[in-house]
């Protein structure tokens, strides 16, 4: 009968059928349904006289009772239990059983019983009515095992009806304890609270028995009865009423309110002003007759009455509690927010003229933004009556508007309806101002990041349609003042800004505020403007001029970004930027002068600006604007350029494509940033070219870019056999560049690129291109670039083959990468003469490997990381020093077993040439004290000593880090 489980069936179903056919589930295999009058009346009879038996044996002795208390438990899951029986089992549990003197697991046998009989036989139960009720009270009082515990509370609340009987008893279990010592379970504390919180929150039944014990408790001494209690207040207000609520008013808002007064944890004084906001609202929810008194309007009375007064207090000490407890109530609801903010938003505003200390004045403007922000939160939900900022203070907020632009918090005028249209022009002149005119990087940082970016989204037709700007650059009125600027910016500013800074500072405000489509279209074709200036000769000086190319890019791809939130203004970026800029380049490239736009820096600069805004394209737009780009590089097609008058061909893979080569760069950016199910035309043809440019190319810039764009593509390509062929195609020119001659590091370069394009979408070629690259290990001319190699392999690329450009990548390819090729490293190693191109390729994949999966392969590759510490090169002394400094903190009983070697290592590393390695080994020296205590006082003076030395480094930063480390030792 109990004992089924151990052959695969569940307790009690042996009793289902006399004649037992095993089904595939290892239950019956015929349904109670299906058998006979006769089979039916035998499972009956059976299981009746078994009760009945089993409820006669409950009057034995003690020791017998958990044996019957088992099988009651299987037979309360019988299927054939006739009608009657398990109300009977219940009762008979009630009456004969002392729960509370059984042990543990006896105890949650009956919850189980209970729980059964709840499930297959509620009608029954409901004949017992309260006698039930009052057996279970008498089965779980006292309980105080938490696996007990979740059950009992599971059982309560399918008895709510009857639950306000239970409240005394299941209030008072609040807070409760913790789980007990070594529970096998992990049974939290949290978990009893969540469990017995949904009891008392769901229904009001319970309020009049556990509102007072919430108080009681909210007045006691311990943080964690305090926090218990503020939650559960919190969660009964969304069920209870004000009819419930009434009586304890008061009381709750007197309770409230000394904890945030009197508070000493943030954690209860942020839980108690929820409490308050979940009263408000179980307040504005109730529904009002004609004979009700309105409890919201009287609670917040008392509430404006014990608060208001604060506010006015000349030392302003509870000032901020004070405005933290008004506006918990007033985002309560419409109701609330109208009835305090009316009170409190003209008393603001009166004492911000009475005070004349600025830093009384910023608390105040701080207040008030609060609560017109919560203003901001139900003004339209009513707009017959939607409150008007400007009607709390009329000419006292129109006063201080000004002063609030001056002294800081200028997010009060960024709320909608707040500032009439001449306040607001106000407002945007200032911060122009700021752009251009602020000293100090703050208040720059806080104009061009925050305040103008807020103007724009509330009001970008006032920014947009502002007064012509003023002849002389230095007072703008608008974002189109910035424009007039940057187009004069040729003339110093009374000689304390150069022009290049400036131009930079213009350049970037433009991009901040461009974020609204109509802004969008004003100022990219400025920025583009400045852009074309450098073929024409007007680029201020040589030296500076691609740093003012590049500064414009930058610019070019902030608004990108931005751009990518709406589709509409995405598409005008992307056609009104990408054929000016391959414009440009392409008439620098056939010109042969301006050679400024084909340095490297500045393509580089270009590549993020054509990704950004080709990779958020629609798939239809993007392959109309695919069409237009190949065709151009492959064909020379100019005719969708804003310039189709060139002076020659553009043929940048033919042989004599000279510096046109250099724009396969853009190429890249554009083509590999496509989503993968845009078609590109003439695929094959473009990879066959790339490829052949990629190993054929002396330019190491040109060369790279082609072999990132023909990666790129690969990575996309479809599976099958022509992907296979051109492949095959691939590694047959790279096997023969990387045979002999003077490109030798090209055809490396697309070794690597195509080799990472392979490992990021788990293709089986990856493999046989990963052992070619550690035979190049030992070889002498490309091995130390074959180990930097890896850090590629592993790390993210900014430009090609990652998630933002749509590339293919699986999930954990790096441990996948680490587990099939770091044994070959390993064994290579051990039988290279020449080890160090091993260990810097085995240093920089650990390096980018997560921290969990290094840890736990730590003990096999921590003696070989020791080694590359003594390696000459500086790279592989670096990255190991990266790789061991969070590991001695994640992982220091391993490495406290090598702690004479690694003080060794680190010690010796602090006098190294280099600044980079100096710094890394000195934070490797502090991350040691993580180590055990006991490992580490043999080393004390020792360390101290040697650390005295780095303390007159010659560089600041280096002396820093020896005083931290040297201070933790």
């Amino acid at each position: 009968l109990v004992g089924g489980a151990a052959n695969g069936r569940k307790p009690g179903s042996w009793l289902c059928c006399p004649v037992q056919v095993p089904g595939p589930s290892g239950r019956c295999g015929l349904s109670p349904q299906s058998w006979g009058s006769n089979m039916l009346d035998v499972c009956f009879r059976a299981v009746t006289h078994l009760v009945l038996f089993y409820e006669n044996r409950l009057k034995d002795h003690h020791l017998v009772i958990p044996a019957v208390l088992q099988g009651l438990h299987a037979l309360s899951m019988c299927e054939v239990l006739a009608p009657g029986l398990a109300v009977s089992v219940l009762k008979a549990i009630f009456q004969e059983v002392h729960v509370q003197s059984l042990p543990q697991l006896d105890r949650h046998t009956v919850y189980s019983i209970i729980t059964n009989v709840m499930r297959t036989r509620e009608e029954e139960l409901k004949g017992l009515g309260a006698d039930f009720t009052f057996g279970f009270i008498q089965v779980m009082d006292g309980e105080k095992d938490p696996r007990n515990l979740l059950v009992a509370f599971q059982i309560v609340r399918d008895l709510i009806l009857e639950g306000y009987v239970l409240g005394k008893r299941l209030a008072a279990l609040l807070p409760l304890g913790g789980p007990p010592p070594n529970d096998p379970h992990c049974i939290q504390r949290e978990d009893l609270i969540v469990s017995l919180r949904a009891v008392l929150a769901s229904t009001p039944q319970f309020a009049e028995f556990l509102l007072p014990l919430l108080i009681e408790k909210m007045d006691s001494e311990m943080q964690s009865a305090k926090l218990d209690s503020l939650q559960t207040l919190s969660a009964c207000c969304t069920i209870y009423g004000q009819k419930e609520l009434q009586e304890f008013l008061p009381s709750l808002w007197s309770s409230l309110r000394r904890e945030v007064f009197q508070t000493a944890s943030e954690r209860v004084e942020a839980e108690a002003l929820a409490a308050l906001h979940g009263l408000a609202a179980c307040l504005s929810r109730s529904v009002l007759s004609s004979d009700t008194e309105d409890l919201l309007d009287s609670f917040l009375s008392g509430v404006l009455q014990d608060c208001r007064h604060h506010l006015c207090e000349p030392d302003m000490k509870l000032v901020w509690p004070s405005a933290k407890l008004l506006q918990a109530a007033a985002g309560a609801s419409f109701r609330a927010g109208h009835r305090i903010t009316s009170s409190v938003v003209p008393l603001l505003l009166e004492q911000y003229n009475q005070h004349l200390q600025s830093s009384q004045r910023r608390t105040i403007l701080e207040m008030l933004l609060g609560f017109l922000e919560l203003q901001q939160k139900w003004g339209h939900e009513d707009e017959g009556e939607a409150l008007n900022p400007t009607q709390h203070g009329g000419p006292l907020l129109a006063s201080a508007v000004p002063p609030t632009v001056r002294t800081g918090p200028t997010q009060l005028c960024l709320i909608s309806g707040l500032l009439a249209p001449p306040n607001v022009q106000l407002v945007v002149d200032h911060l122009t101002r700021l752009v251009l005119h602020a000293d100090d990087s703050q208040s720059w940082g806080w104009a061009e990041g925050g305040s103008q970016l807020g103007l724009v989204r509330l009001c970008p037709t006032s920014v947009l349609s502002a007064p012509p700007p003023p002849p002389s650059p230095e007072t703008p009125a608008c974002a189109l003042g910035l424009i007039h600027v940057l187009l004069l910016s040729e003339r110093e500013e009374e000689g304390r800004r150069s022009t290049h800074s400036l131009r930079a500072r213009c350049l970037q405000a433009l991009a901040a505020v461009s974020t609204h489509p109509g802004i969008v279209q004003e100022t990219v074709p400025v920025l583009l403007q400045c852009l074309r200036q450098v073929p024409k000769g007007k680029a201020p000086r040589e030296s500076s001029g691609a740093c003012d190319v590049v500064a414009v890019c930058q610019s070019l791809q902030r608004v990108a970004v931005q751009c990518q939130r709406d589709a509409e203004s995405c598409w005008y970026y992307h056609q009104t930027v990408v054929p000016c800029l391959l414009a440009v380049a392409v008439q620098a490239a056939m010109q042969g002068e301006a050679r400024l736009l084909l340095e490297e820096e500045v393509l580089t600069a270009m590549v993020p600006v054509v990704s950004a805004a080709s990779a958020h394209l629609c798939p239809e737009l993007a392959a109309q604007s695919v069409s237009q780009v190949v065709p151009l590089f492959l064909d020379g097609e100019v005719s969708f350029l804003p310039q189709d008058s060139f002076p020659c061909p553009f043929q940048p893979f033919q042989v004599s494509g000279g510096s046109q080569r250099r724009l396969v760069a853009l190429l890249m950016a554009f083509v590999c940033s496509l989503p993968r199910n845009v078609p590109i035309p003439q695929q094959d043809r473009l990879l066959q070219e790339l490829l052949a440019l990629s190993c054929s190319c002396d330019c190491p810039f040109t060369a790279t870019a082609a072999a990132k764009c023909f990666a790129g593509l690969v990575n996309k390509y479809p599976p099958g056999q022509q992907l296979d062929q051109l492949l095959e195609t691939a590694v047959n020119r790279m096997e023969a560049g990387l045979a002999e001659g003077p490109l030798r590091t090209q055809a490396l370069a697309l070794l690597l690129w195509v080799t990472k394009a392979l490992v990021l979408r788990y293709h089986p070629l990856s493999s046989r291109l990963t052992d070619k690259l550690l035979g190049l290990l030992g070889d002498p001319e490309l091995g130390p670039a074959v180990a930097d190699g890896f850090s590629l392999l592993m790390a993210d690329s900014p430009d090609v083959l990652h998630k933002g450009c749509h590339a293919d990548v699986r999930i954990m390819f790096r441990q996948r990468f680490f587990t099939d090729n770091v044994p070959k490293l390993v064994q290579g190693f051990h039988a290279a003469g020449v080890k160090a191109n091993y260990l810097k390729g085995l240093s920089h994949v650990l390096n980018h490997l997560p921290r969990p999966v290094l840890v736990t392969e730590l003990p096999t590759l921590l003696s070989l990381l020791l080694e590359a510490l003594s390696c000459p090169d500086r790279v592989v002394q670096l990255s190991t020093l990266s790789c061991l400094q969070p590991l001695l903190l994640e992982a220091p009983h391993v490495m406290s077993l090598h702690v004479d070697t690694l003080v060794t290592k680190f010690l010796g590393l602090t006098s190294s040439p280099a600044m980079a390695i100096r710094i890394a080994a000195l934070q490797c020296v502090h991350a040691l004290t993580s180590l055990p205590i006991p490992a580490l006082l043999p080393y004390k003076p020792r360390v101290i000593r040697a650390l005295a030395k780095p303390l007159d480094d010659m560089k600041r930063l280096v002396r820093k880090e020896a005083v931290v480390a040297r201070g933790e030792w």
